[in-house]
């Protein structure tokens, strides 16, 4: 099988520069990305379109930043739909990595949060494009990205 090729896109509007964190992620991995910047979550959907169908990219992380208004988690909601249609159209999974302002009660535990959500979601992407059956291993088990796992259920 050959390499995956994986898409990176992310946004002006975040806080963190949340691409520099994939693209260093991707690297340990020994993977690199194309990777396009956007002005806002909703510009995301026709971005990651593009990089599957125009450069050929296998999957795509996208990485948006969510402010706190009402306004902004409609934007939130468009944007989910706008992915979801993506993935539809074109066969190919988007990872969408988007981290809610309201998340985290300082800018040092919003910061902290944004950072690991990013790594462990180019992990899955990873584990996703190459190693599939991690995955099924890991089912069940209350995996959460950017934050402490909840942990699985016991029957």
């Amino acid at each position: 099988m050959a390499k995956p090729k994986f898409g990176v896109v992310d946004t002006t509007f975040s806080r963190i520069n949340l691409g520099d964190i994939a693209l260093d992620e991707l690297r340990k991995f020994g993977f690199r990305a194309i990777r396009i910047t956007v002005p806002g979550i909703k510009d995301l959907p026709v971005s990651a379109k593009k990089l599957i169908e125009e450069e050929g990219c296998d999957i795509v992380i996208t990485l948006g930043w969510v402010g706190g208004t009402q306004k902004d988690l409609l934007s939130y909601l468009v944007l989910s739909v706008g992915l979801v249609m993506v993935q539809l159209m074109t066969n190919r999974h988007v990872i969408d990595v988007t981290v809610h302002e309201d998340e985290a009660e300082s800018d040092k535990e919003l910061m902290k949060l944004a950072e690991n959500r990013v790594r462990e979601h180019v992990e899955n992407a990873v584990k996703l494009m190459t190693y599939p059956k991690q995955l099924i291993r890991e089912a069940g088990t209350g995996q959460r990205q950017g934050s402490e796992d909840a942990g699985p259920l016991m029957r």
